[in-house]
């Protein structure tokens, strides 16, 4: 399913441990790539605490403003996944033990040594009404209420998860993206490259400076849902960076 604009999403990381720096995220990253292939914007992500309160007024605010939320931590079989139940308040629904969930893992656990505790029973507690997003990793599914995804935190296991979403929800038009390298400092193109970014709707460019062996440049990011428009914005950054008396390279 293809959209002519590009629909909006949300990242938002649920977990202490990356906060206090013992874990560090790998999904923010993963999942902006991961949309802007499939012509999703994420125009937001944030890490929040395991705390019931700030789940549910994170997840009350953010679902208004974009067509998706994806999460990530928070609903395994620990004391202190608590994502589920939180999520459950914030949509003002009960959580169930939901029969789809549970039959999943029990077929899982079957003929291991590994007992299917009621802590790990937890992991089938489902808000009322959500639909359940698919693990094939380790069985314990995510789940989906109104426009937002619900998924695990081990990176393996979130990915998995989102390969399936990606299945099912709205494309938007992908991004044509062109990267020029110069070694001119940022502060001098800084001018010209607001004055191309004026010159034409549905542009971005983005400013990256940096330094090596002595030498000051900038990396120049042209990006754009129209491919015509990001090549003639591409060309105004080339022909600005001639003007200075320098040369260009393009990234590929």
């Amino acid at each position: 399913m293809t959209s002519n604009k590009q629909p909006t999403a949300a990242m938002i990381v649920i977990g202490n441990e990356v906060l206090s720096g013992r874990t560090k995220d790998k999904n923010i990253g993963w999942v902006a790539e991961q949309l802007e292939q499939n012509g999703i914007k994420l125009v937001e992500a944030r890490i929040i605490r395991d705390d019931q309160e700030t789940i549910i007024s994170t997840i009350k605010e953010i679902f208004k403003l974009v067509d998706y939320v994806f999460t990530s931590g928070g609903i395994g079989p620990t004391h202190d996944d608590i994502t589920t139940p939180s999520i459950a308040k914030a949509f003002d629904v009960s959580v169930e033990r939901n029969k789809e969930a549970l039959r999943r893992l029990q077929e899982h656990y079957k003929g291991t040594n590994i007992e299917l505790n009621s802590a790990r029973l937890k992991m089938a507690d489902i808000p009322k009404g959500a639909t359940l997003i698919d693990n094939p990793v380790s069985a314990a599914p995510g789940f989906n209420i109104q426009n937002v995804y619900v998924m695990a935190g081990v990176p393996k296991i979130m990915q998995a998860m989102l390969d399936g979403i990606l299945k099912n929800i709205k494309f938007g038009k992908k991004t044509f993206s062109i990267s020029i390298a110069c070694e001119i400092g940022e502060g001098n193109l800084a001018k010209g490259i607001g004055e191309i970014e004026e010159t034409e709707s549905d542009l971005e460019i983005g400013c990256y400076p940096w330094f090596k062996s002595g030498v000051i440049g900038t990396n120049i990011v042209v990006r754009s849902i129209n491919e015509d428009i990001c090549n003639r914005a591409a060309d105004k950054v080339k022909t600005l960076i001639i003007d200075f008396g320098k040369t260009f390279t393009i990234i590929k």
